[in-house]
């Protein structure tokens, strides 16, 4: 199966406190959430709230661990704020993730989203962009893909329920509007699945494209509730509609099959956001880790 020196094993630390909605998991530090992550054989780790931005303390802390900076969610307005705006916020975290080793920087657009909102939705709540926001998204993921390529990085987009990239077609969008060589894509089982899309489908058409993979599975009574009561994507979370991969409705297979025989390179992370208080954060994560060995030999 896959090569340990070209796939990496991370977990996103969104499971022991949610950057979302900070009160999950408020309670969990920095140092309990990196030891553990550490301690259930995880070698990798994406930037959570709690983490701190000085990259000499955050390299010690690290090192110890056996930890490195896998990536880190970048916020993009390209379709609400001028291009300028976005592009100072954007090196900042280039350099910031640049000097923590890492090589791809995760872009989400966040202009017109209802992800973040607790009442909204989040089916029917959606954005929908115009032509003009898409061409703007569009020529502006391609300037921070640009800059990106400065630090000899790449932009991954993330799409995400709530917001204006969300479905199959509207990633196909993004895709063909999008010079490939500035702008990747993450792959997301649990939000394409959310969704209501066919991830096997997806992997299959962009995973060349593909360049960094969020693992997370799906509980379908939570989704199907979620569906049926007009839910917002937070409440979602908060119910439990995520999980870790092998404990849901995903049959990971396929996917780790296809990303197998396509020399896939690159992290794997976990990013199974649960209420911690409901799901303790080690015994999912040691969970989650037995599971991918048991599927993929690392």
């Amino acid at each position: 199966m896959f090569d340990s020196e070209k796939v990496k094993l991370g977990i996103a630390p969104i499971a022991w406190t949610n950057d979302d909605m900070p009160e999950l998991g408020g309670e969990n530090t920095f140092e309990q959430c990196v030891s553990e992550m550490a301690l259930a054989g995880f070698t990798g780790s994406e930037v959570g709230n709690k983490y701190p931005r000085d990259t000499i303390v955050l390299k010690k802390a690290l090192e110890l661990r056996g930890i490195n900076i896998a990536s880190a969610w970048f916020s993009s307005f390209l379709t609400t704020k001028p291009l300028e705006e976005i592009v100072e916020a954007f090196i900042k975290h280039r350099d910031f993730l640049h000097e923590m080793g890492a090589k791809v920087i995760v872009v989400s657009e966040q202009g017109h989203s209802v992800q973040g909102q607790m009442d909204t939705p989040v089916f029917e709540g959606k954005p929908h962009f115009t032509e003009g926001e898409w061409i703007k998204l569009a020529r502006g993921l391609e300037e921070l893909g640009r800059l990106a390529a400065e630090k000899e990085m790449k932009i991954v987009y993330h799409h995400h329920m709530g917001t204006g990239v969300q479905t199959t077609e509207e990633v196909d969008k993004l895709m063909s509007m999008t010079d490939e060589s500035l702008v990747y894509l993450l792959f997301d089982s649990g939000h394409f699945t959310f969704s209501g899309e066919n991830p096997e489908e997806i992997l299959r058409k962009y995973v060349n494209r593909i360049k960094h993979v969020h693992l997370k599975d799906i509980r379908k009574e939570v989704l199907d509730r979620v569906r049926e009561e007009k839910l917002s994507f937070l409440k979602g979370v908060k119910l439990g509609v995520f999980t870790i991969p092998g404990d849901g409705m995903i049959n990971f297979e396929p996917l780790f099959k296809v990303l197998d025989e396509n020399n896939y390179e690159g992290w794997f992370v976990v990013e199974a956001e649960q209420d911690p208080a409901l799901a303790n954060p080690l015994e999912y994560a040691i969970k989650a880790r037995k599971y991918i060995k048991e599927k993929t030999g690392l």
